[in-house]
């Protein structure tokens, strides 16, 4: 995998936190904020793509129907 160096400014309270944690699982830096962006690109693009597809189904009008979403409740209600 090709890579690319990144330069960014944290918190002094987030470089210890991510020393601490460097040095208690024998990662680099730079590994443990390589993955900690990717986890978080992840979860962000999921959302987005959710978002746009709720917004797709809004556009359409594909609701719930008023039944069925008493159903539902009424499923996880009790």
């Amino acid at each position: 995998m090709e890579t690319s160096v990144l330069t960014l400014r944290v918190s002094n309270k987030t470089k210890s936190m991510l020393d601490k944690l460097a040095e208690a699982t024998q990662r680099t830096k730079s590994f443990l904020a390589s993955e900690a962006i990717e986890r978080y690109l992840e979860v962000e693009a999921w959302q987005v793509n959710e978002i746009k597809a709720a917004l797709k189904e809004a556009d359409n009008q594909d609701f719930i129907s008023e039944k069925e979403f008493a159903k539902l409740v009424k499923k996880h209600a009790g």
